[in-house]
């Protein structure tokens, strides 16, 4: 199973669409999806401050950066599984 991370954080709207697209495009039977408040760990916050909602895949660490749409999703898995 593939684990990512959406960096993002309460009130962003942003956030709020990009949750949506990921939960209609990730498979839950192969990715697993956890959101990171980024408000809560101040390294996080000067990395992500500017740039969320970014989803990161937690075993390469490689970033898809807002704006993305289901395609991009897609192509960004399909980027990763041929990276293995």
């Amino acid at each position: 199973m593939r684990q990512f991370l959406l960096m993002s954080s309460v009130g962003c709207h942003l956030c709020d669409e990009a949750a949506n697209i990921l939960i209609n495009t990730l498979d839950p039977q192969l990715h697993q999806l956890d959101e990171v408040d980024i408000a809560y760990d101040d390294g996080l916050l000067e990395k992500y401050a500017l740039l969320i909602p970014v989803l990161v895949d937690e075993v390469s660490g490689e970033e898809l950066r807002w704006p993305f749409d289901h395609q991009d999703v897609g192509r960004f898995i399909a980027r990763l599984q041929t990276s293995v």
